[in-house]
C-alpha cells in the first residue's frame, strides 16, 4: 500500500521553498508519494486565528526575517529576504501545480521552480507569460498547464484543497499530513522523517 504525504502549501511561502528539496528526499527515501496541494491562506487564516504578514506586529515581522536568515544559512539555500514581487497573486500558479499533479506530472518540481522564481530569481509569478516561461524552462508545457488552470475543474480542486486543509486542522504553510497527523513548518520535517521510519515505509 502506497504511503501518501499531503503537502498543503502556499506558492509564495519562503518556508515552503526551504522545505521543498528535503521533502522530496525524505519521501523518496521512504518510498512515499507526495500529493502537492496548494491552498489559500486567505481562506484559512480567518478560520484559524492566523494574521497576514503585513498585519503582524513589528517584532514578529523582524523575527521572521531573522529566522529566514538562519535557515537559509543552515540549509545552504540562498534566499532573497525581501523579493521584488512579494506578495504576489498565487493564481494561476497554484492552478498550474494542481493541473500537473492531476495529470501525474512532477508537481513538486514545478512547485520548486515557481517558489525559486519568487525567492531567488526576482520573477513575478502573477504574470502569465512569466509563469509559462518558468514551466517551459523546467520541462513542462507551460501553455497547456495555464489553459488547464483556467478551467473550473482545477479551480474547484483548489477550493477543495483549502476546505480539506481546514477540516484536517491546517492553519499555516507548509503543513505535511501523514495518516492524519500534522507536521507544521519545514522545521518539522525531521519529525515527519521519523514518523515515516516508525511506520516502516521504505
Amino acid at each position: 500500500m502506497t504511503i501518501t504525504i499531503d503537502h498543503y502549501h502556499s506558492l509564495i511561502s519562503p518556508w515552503t521553498f526551504l522545505g521543498c528539496a528535503r521533502l522530496r528526499e525524505i519521501a523518496q527515501r521512504h518510498g512515499a508519494k507526495v500529493r502537492h496541494r496548494p491552498i489559500s491562506l486567505a481562506r484559512i487564516f480567518p478560520q484559524s486565528g492566523g494574521v497576514p504578514l503585513p498585519k503582524r506586529a513589528p517584532q514578529r515581522q523582524a523575527y521572521r526575517l531573522t529566522e529566514l536568515r538562519r535557515w537559509s544559512s543552515f540549509l545552504d539555500i540562498p534566499i532573497n529576504l525581501q523579493p521584488k514581487y512579494f506578495p504576489a497573486d498565487e493564481w494561476p500558479a497554484a492552478g498550474m501545480v494542481i493541473a500537473a499533479q492531476e495529470s501525474g506530472q512532477d508537481a513538486g518540481g514545478l512547485d520548486t521552480a515557481i517558489l525559486r522564481a519568487v525567492w531567488i530569481e526576482e520573477r513575478n509569478i502573477a504574470d502569465r507569460d512569466t509563469l509559462k516561461a518558468i514551466a517551459d524552462e523546467n520541462g513542462f508545457d507551460g501553455g497547456a498547464l495555464l489553459a488547464e488552470a483556467d478551467g473550473d475543474a482545477i479551480r474547484g480542486i483548489y477550493d477543495q484543497n483549502s476546505e480539506e486543509a481546514m477540516n484536517a486542522g491546517v492553519f499555516g504553510a507548509p503543513t505535511y499530513v501523514l495518516d492524519g497527523e500534522l507536521f507544521w513548518g519545514q522545521d518539522r520535517l525531521e519529525f515527519l522523517d521519523r514518523a515515516l521510519a516508525n511506520r516502516g515505509g521504505r
